[in-house]
Parts: structure tokens; sequence; C-alpha cells
């Protein structure tokens, strides 16, 4: 029992070490140096905020003009060097659930829309197929955006759009800092094991006082940060990045963005292409 203990708080532990060092690789991500990185990120932001606003506006049989919009993630993909498989490893655990979203939707909705032959494709498969795609495209949308531009800038830009200090502050806090929260849960597993090492993680009439005690923690390493925040100079306003001004680059990639968007909302390319072949 005490050697299946060991290796359930090792198992425990190494989930906490893989969830600081994702955090980390993020920033490492975001810290690149490609075209796409240099970009203002206020322009940067209004394109992912225009591409999700643009793809969720498509109608939920229009999967033909809806699949055309993932060359933008494509196309970023490429110019910042990131890897594809990078950004589905990064959202493993959010994407099934995004995929399941529409799921019953074949069996509500049996109209038919499309016949191949004998095979007919009623309109809860297309809506089941086009949800799936935009929460897909919004993901990859929105970790591109992480990826390419640290999270002080994300807050700098989000100020420039005049959203409220006290939302972009809590945004930025809970992202700097998760990681303290994540090493006391692994402080607080440690001292549970010690004193439990023959029980398989924590059981269940210590969850309240377990939590209880992971709030009591953080709220305590919370009250100190602040203290030495205001000791910085700290009075509810934080100089999230430096002052950058627009260039000529970062209007030219918010226009080129738009009209492409725009393009590909209004014409549906996959249905021209397939006349022109015909």
């Amino acid at each position: 029992m005490a050697s299946l203990s060991c290796v359930w708080r090792k198992i425990f532990m190494s989930r906490i070490t893989n969830a600081m060092l994702e955090i980390r690789e993020m920033d490492e991500l975001s810290a690149q140096t490609s075209p796409i990185h240099q970009i203002h990120p206020l322009s940067k932001l209004l394109v992912t905020l225009i591409y999700i606003f643009i793809v969720v506006s498509y109608p939920k049989y229009q999967l033909t003009g809806l699949l055309p919009m993932v060359l933008y993630p494509i196309l970023l993909f490429q110019l910042s060097g990131i890897p594809v498989r990078t950004c589905f490893y990064k959202l493993r655990y959010i994407l099934p659930l995004v995929s399941m979203v529409g799921i019953w939707n074949p069996f509500l909705d049996h109209t038919p829309v499309w016949q191949f032959g004998s095979i007919v494709v009623t309109g809860g498969i297309l809506s089941f197929l086009s949800l799936m795609l935009k929460g897909i495209f919004a993901l990859m949308a929105s970790f591109l955006l992480i990826a390419t531009t640290n999270i002080e800038k994300i807050c700098y830009a989000l100020r420039r759009l005049h959203v409220p200090e006290l939302l972009v502050t809590q945004l930025l806090m809970t992202y700097r800092y998760v990681s303290l929260l994540l090493q006391e849960a692994g402080t607080m597993m440690n001292a549970y094991t010690l004193r439990a090492p023959g029980q398989k993680g924590v059981h269940v009439s210590a969850w309240g006082s377990f939590l209880g005690q992971l709030l009591l923690r953080s709220m305590e390493r919370a009250q100190e940060l602040y203290e030495s925040m205001q000791m910085r100079g700290f009075h509810g306003e934080f100089y999230y990045a430096a002052d950058e001004p627009f260039q000529k680059k970062d209007v030219l990639y918010l226009l080129f963005c738009l009209a492409a968007f725009l393009l590909l909302r209004f014409v549906n390319l996959s249905e021209l292409l397939g006349n022109l072949v015909v």
C-alpha cells in the first residue's frame, strides 16, 4: 500500500510539474521573433476577435463556406514557426469538449440537405460538423494569439480597447501566479501523503479541509504578494508593456486580414472552385 501511495504521489506531482512546464513553454513561444510575433499586439487582438466573430456568424448548414476559414490559422502557423501539433497538444483537454457540443444534432434534425446516391446527409450532421469546426477554429486562433503575444502585451491591448482595469489586472494576476497555486497544492499533497502513507489519494472526508487549507494558503500568499507590490509602487494600474505606436505593417496586417475574412465570408470559395473544376 505504501508503494502504491508513493507511485500515486509521483504521478500527481509529475502532473503539477508538467502543468508549470507548459505555462513556461507558452511564455517561450511568445518570446520568439517571427514576423507574426513582431506585429502590434492590438492589431493581433483585433484580428483574432474579428476572425472568431466571422467564424461564428456562418449559418449552421454552410459547411463548405466555413472550411476555407482554416487558411488563416494554417498561414499563421507557417509564418510564426509554431508547429500545428503543439497547438493540438496544448488544447488536448479542451478540443474534445468543444467537438462534442452538437453531438445530439444528428439525432434531433433529420432534414435532408445533401444526397450522394443512396447516402443522405441530414441537417443535423451538417450542423454538428459546423459547430465542431467553429469551436476548433476559434480555439486555434486564440492559441495563436497567446503563443505569439505574451500576457503583458495582451493586457496592454485590452487596455487600449478600454477594457476595465480591474478585469485586465485580474487576468494578468491569474495567468502569472497560477503556478504558485500549483506549488501550494503540491506542497499540501506531500504533507498529506506523509501523514497518511498507506492511503491512495485524499480521502473523501478530508476534501473539505484540504480545499479550505489551499484557499487559506493561497489568500496568505496573495496578501504577501500584494504588500510587496505596494512597496514597489503599485497603485492599481500595471504598466503592462511599453507603449508601441502603430506602424504601417500593423495597419496593413489588420486591413489585409479583414479583407480576407470578408471575402471568405461572402464568397463561397469551395463552391466556386468546384464549379471551375467542372
